[in-house]
């Protein structure tokens, strides 16, 4: 289909869980569509070149550069941005994390990394913290370090596992005594 540049489209997608549209000129990218058309101001725009994900949204359940993407090329996917993490106003496990371990400092990064944390967790569950640190290469922050974040993305993953498996042999002979 060939879209004509100087009219805008109807884009539909599911955003956070809630089907919402708006409409967008084809040269129009997803992270000011989010933005500006549907509100999502939580995705921040930082280098538009797809270098420092700070726009990096869910899109079909793959962490994705926002400011890479047309807002047309997202018509009828399933996007979540930041917004979607906190239920009912309360912040999820990742985001306590977070700022237990001072994970943030300007937070102008901290939503694409928090992203990008929450599709990760799914894949590898059970993280290194090299791994954890590769996956963070994808993404710049000029404030913390890295240090908080890692040790956040960590203290989840062990958490999670520990919520899912249940305590380890010897935690149970612990409780036992």
């Amino acid at each position: 289909m060939h879209l004509k540049a100087d009219t805008r489209h109807r884009v539909d997608v599911t955003l956070n869980g809630r089907e919402r549209g708006g409409y967008a000129e084809p040269r129009t990218l997803l992270s000011d569509f989010l933005r500006h058309e549907l509100g999502a101001t939580g995705t921040r725009v930082g280098c538009e070149h797809g270098v420092c994900g700070a726009c990096t949204v869910l899109v079909d359940g793959r962490a994705s550069r926002s400011c890479l993407m047309l807002a047309v090329q997202a018509q009828g996917r399933d996007l979540q941005t930041v917004e979607s993490l906190a239920r009912e106003g309360t912040l999820n496990d990742l985001q306590q994390a977070f700022r237990k371990h001072h994970a943030l400092q300007c937070g102008f990064c901290t939503a694409g990394i928090l992203i990008s944390s929450t599709e990760f967790l799914t894949r590898v569950p059970r993280p290194t913290e090299t791994e954890v640190r590769e996956m963070l290469s994808g993404h710049l922050c000029r404030c913390t370090g890295y240090t908080g974040i890692v040790n956040a993305i960590l203290e989840v993953a062990d958490t999670r596992d520990y919520e899912v498996s249940g305590p380890t042999d010897k935690e149970q002979e612990n409780n036992n005594v």
